[in-house]
């Protein structure tokens, strides 16, 4: 660490064990240095156009790179993860789409209130302590990687060890002279491939390596129509996609609680289709929505309904049809094509 003091293995001791008594599954500490891989992998990725639309850390690579832009006098960064493996309720709608599993709540909620925990005990001490979650300004993968929480997957995710990829990241920024983590986690993918030859539109173009423009979990967030030649695969998923995760031997699970009895695992299409603007954001708005605007998860949704819906149900042909000839010309191309889908399922 440069520029730091002594550093004071006492609070480093606290402060770890405050991490995982606040229900963090992983927790460790790192240096202020520059966030390498990520500061290069951001430029190279960006400059080759796999980030598409995509912003967050893409944005200003060397901010988020660089933890003094979240906090100029930091010493070391804190680390944690928080395990967000669920089981699957049966679904009981008829015309559902499905929603991955870090959105199924505010799982970053959760990450804050325990990250929390670990900022009282810096704050206590007598030094800064600034969290970051689900956050811009710092790329939190690299800052886990570092303090030792894991090893970068394939799939591009952080994989925690006895977990797997299924965690929210997040950190402590802090000016608290703690033990950084010097040795990181051993690699534990080895020749394994699943995560590529499992994703449905090909968009791991090479290990750890995702080309956002083919990244279903991005598309649907993104502001862009969803390219005609994904729609298909994109099957019942209205938000997230789950498949490279599912697919990675060290992230399976069978023991797990089911989910909780607020979790969003699925959503009415009809009712999203019917809904408000605000009815929407009330109900959806901590999901990630481009430029706050429904008619994202409207566009997403008329897809999912070609996708799965029964061809002969009138009351979805209805809805189709009112939505072909809607003024704005993103969704009426949208259900156009879903009109065709579902004639081409006949």
């Amino acid at each position: 660490m440069s520029d730091q003091v002594l550093a004071d293995p006492a609070l480093t001791t606290e402060v770890l064990s405050a991490g995982r008594a606040a229900g963090l599954v992983a927790v460790g500490v790192t240096t202020n240095e520059i966030l390498e891989p990520a500061r290069t992998a951001l430029h190279l990725r960006k400059d080759a156009g796999l980030s598409g639309s995509m912003a967050f850390t893409y944005r200003n690579p060397n901010r988020s790179s660089d933890p003094r832009s979240s906090l100029p006098s930091v010493q070391t960064v804190v680390a944690g993860a928080l395990d967000y493996r669920r089981l699957y309720p049966e679904s009981k709608l008829p015309n559902a789409g499905r929603v991955a599993r870090y959105s199924w709540v505010d799982h970053y909620g959760a990450l804050r209130t325990a990250l929390g925990e670990v900022g009282v005990v810096l704050r206590n001490a007598g030094y800064r302590a600034v969290i970051k979650a689900d956050d811009n300004a710092i790329v939190d993968r690299n800052v886990a990687w570092r303090a030792g929480l894991g090893w970068y997957g394939k799939n591009s995710n952080l994989l925690v060890p006895e977990v797997g990829s299924w965690v929210v990241l997040g950190c402590v920024v802090t000016d608290a002279p703690l033990v950084p983590n010097e040795v990181p986690v051993e690699d534990g993918c080895g020749s394994c491939r699943r995560c590529l030859d499992g994703c449905p539109t090909d968009a791991i173009v090479a290990p750890g390596m995702v080309d956002a423009r083919r990244c279903l979990a991005w598309l649907v967030q993104g502001p862009d129509p969803i390219p005609v030649e994904f729609r298909a695969a994109l099957g019942d998923r209205l938000y997230g996609c789950d498949d490279c995760q599912d697919v990675c031997p060290p992230a399976k699970f069978t023991a797990a609680p089911t989910a909780e009895p607020d979790s969003e695992t699925e959503v009415d299409l009809m009712w999203v289709l019917n809904a408000t603007d605000t009815e929407i954001l009330d109900r959806l708005g901590r999901w990630y929505i481009a430029d706050r605007n429904p008619n994202v998860i409207r566009r997403t949704a008329l897809v999912v309904l070609g996708n799965t819906a029964d061809p002969t149900d009138r009351a979805v042909g209805a809805l189709l049809d009112r939505y072909a000839h809607e003024p704005d010309p993103q969704l009426g191309e949208h259900a156009r094509w879903a009109q065709q889908r579902l004639q081409e399922r006949v």
